[in-house]
């Protein structure tokens, strides 16, 4: 084993839930620490359970600490936020780009994040627009090695309700071969093999994933086991 240790911020979430349980049975990390805001359940010998303050510098630093990588899948909805945009932007924004800030801090050579397709910083779009302010302040941070994930329509079971997601998961299953690939819906596991694959590159830089850059990564790893 490598000795290394992997950090996870949203491993409550769809594709953070997928990540985790790839995380603790991949061996390249011998330790997989989850920052979370309340009491989690989850035990394994190689966890970690990190409960913090996301707005404390103090306690994202001890957190990230010796993490060779720093997974982040955090984000929220409009609905959980009661269409309050500031509130928004604190989790989405403010958490995220201070993880890239502290993980640049304490050394973390390599950051792994979640976004959107069509994030832009200069989208008229409030979701996608934040997205891409997000990323466009990960890459100005400078971590060695930031790779970004840019899904369309998750799929995937989730441990809450989500019905109007559920409907268009159904119709863009069923219609995905009409759309433009990069707008295809992709499984959450396969988002988060993306995440665990690209964390083990040692290339320097910002690198971007869609749908068919994930894909890619995904199937060549497999073709390279068999």
């Amino acid at each position: 084993m490598s000795g290394k240790i992997a950090t996870l911020a949203g491993a409550t979430g769809l594709i953070g839930g997928e990540l985790l349980n790839l995380l603790l049975n991949d061996t390249y990390y011998t330790s997989v620490r989850v920052l979370v805001r309340r009491p989690f359940a989850m035990e394994h010998p190689k966890l970690e359970k990190k409960i913090i303050d996301f707005s404390d510098a103090d306690s994202l630093l001890v957190a990230l600490d010796e993490s060779e990588a720093v997974f982040v899948t955090i984000g929220t909805t409009q609905k959980k936020v009661k269409g309050d945009k500031e509130a928004y932007r604190k989790i989405d924004y403010d958490i995220v780009v201070n993880l890239a800030k502290y993980s640049k801090i304490v050394g973390c050579r390599k950051f792994i994040l979640v976004s959107a397709v069509g994030a832009s910083s200069a989208s008229n779009n409030f979701y996608l627009k934040l997205k891409g302010e997000v990323e466009d302040a990960v890459k100005e941070i400078g971590i060695d090695s930031t790779h970004i994930m840019r899904p369309s329509i998750l799929l995937g079971k989730r441990n809450e309700s989500r019905s109007l997601e559920k409907i268009s998961q159904s119709v863009m299953k069923t219609f995905s071969f009409l759309l433009p690939s990069r707008y295809r819906p992709i499984e959450a596991s396969d988002v988060a093999k993306a995440m665990l694959i690209a964390a083990k590159k040692n290339k320097k830089g910002a690198f971007f994933y869609e749908h068919s850059e994930m894909r890619k990564l995904i199937s060549l790893t497999e073709v390279a086991f068999l």
